[in-house]
């Protein structure tokens, strides 16, 4: 009964330490291109994500075999009790230490480090089957991001072209309005410049980082911003549904193997956490997200949720263990190069982020599972 409640504890944490990380991801472009406000934001990806978890209890028994760690680990290494608790504690931690930071990473990333480390820990070299991991495990996420690029760096100039075709025009901002100078005079005579205040009028162009882009022109009667707005915030509802989707199962995973829970309230009992956790705990990884990769507008956010979503639900329907924060950010990186505004200081700092979250978990993995047994 301990070892179930330790078990039950340590994934839990897992399942927080997600919503953290990963919840606001697909509604990063809203916050990003000023469609949102952040709280708002934040209760669209909840509300979505949610609904995708949920909806894994019928479709992602995949992923839930994958992430149980058969054909990686042996049997015999999953019968441990400790081998659970030590991939989720290794993967919980090392999400949390990244969310700390701001970084977005990959709780799949971190499960395969988990599963590997584990597996070291309790069998050596012959603990991890080697070819089930660069196939199953390590070329989904590898490929996920590249191709993420990939297809928002191709679909971007086709929409950006089709609203020209169609003669829909971007607006500019111009600030209109009073602002206060302060202007040196020197009074004849006086051996010191005094300077006085004055309101003039002014007229100016924004900066473009505090103007958000926004279309002219109507479409059946409404107007295209109004549309663009709708379809954005589908688009990012989509994403979180997928995230959802095709991340609950591999943390529910993780109670089911342990035979702690059973699949349908083991996938509740994750939702409900994953939920609390983006609540609380999710504002540093959206302001990286948001604003630290690249600027974007509407539309440029649009096409990255619309190339993210149709991967990561791709995905989850054949059982791959894709990141959606792969795929998610490999979008945004995309979008960036294509126009030019990619922030390449912070994409790389990301980079080495993901580079370093799997030998982080295993060493996690390895040290956990070795104090329990």
């Amino acid at each position: 009964m301990t070892t179930v409640l330790l078990i039950g504890a340590v994934v839990l944490w897992l399942a927080y330490a997600n919503g953290a990380n990963d919840n606001f991801k697909g509604v990063a472009t809203l916050f990003g291109s000023g469609a949102s406000e952040y709280p708002g934001a934040l209760r669209w990806a909840t509300v979505t994500t949610f609904a995708g978890s949920l909806a894994s209890i019928v479709v992602g028994a995949g992923l839930v075999a994958t992430f149980s760690g058969k054909g990686l680990v042996p049997d015999a290494v999953l019968a441990d009790p400790g081998f659970a608790s030590a991939v989720a504690f290794a993967a919980a931690t090392t999400v949390f230490l990244a969310t700390r930071l701001g970084f977005p990473i990959s709780t799949t990333h971190a499960l395969v480090g988990g599963l590997v480390g584990a597996g070291l820990a309790a069998r050596g070299l012959g603990g991890v089957n080697l070819a089930s991991l660069g196939t199953a495990f390590v070329a989904p996420l590898v490929i996920a991001p590249l191709a993420a690029i990939a297809l928002t760096a191709a679909a971007y100039p086709l929409l950006h072209a089709a609203r020209k075709a169609l003669g829909f025009a971007r607006e500019t901002c111009v600030c209109v309005g009073q602002e206060v100078r302060v202007i040196a005079v020197e009074p004849r005579g006086a051996p010191l410049a005094a300077s006085v205040a004055g309101t003039f009028p002014s007229v100016a162009v924004a900066d473009p980082q505090e103007c958000f882009q926004r279309y002219a022109g109507h479409m059946w009667g409404v107007s295209l911003q109004t549309i663009l707005d709708r379809f954005h915030y589908l688009s990012a509802g989509a994403v979180c549904f997928a995230r959802g989707l095709n991340d609950t199962p591999k943390v529910v995973a993780l109670l089911v193997t342990a035979q702690a829970l059973h699949l349908p309230l083991a996938a509740l009992v994750v939702t409900v956490a994953m939920a609390i956790g983006g609540l609380i705990s999710a504002r540093r990884v959206a302001e990286t997200m948001s604003h630290r990769i690249t600027a974007m507008n509407h539309g440029q956010g649009f096409t990255t949720n619309l190339a993210t979503a149709f991967l990561v639900i791709w995905a989850s329907r054949w059982g791959l263990p894709v990141s959606t924060t792969h795929v998610s950010c490999g979008a945004l990186f995309g979008i960036g190069a294509v126009t030019g505004q990619a922030r390449w200081k912070a994409i790389g700092s990301i980079a080495l982020a993901w580079i370093t979250t799997l030998p982080v978990a295993a060493a996690l993995a390895w040290t956990a599972f070795t104090l329990l047994r």
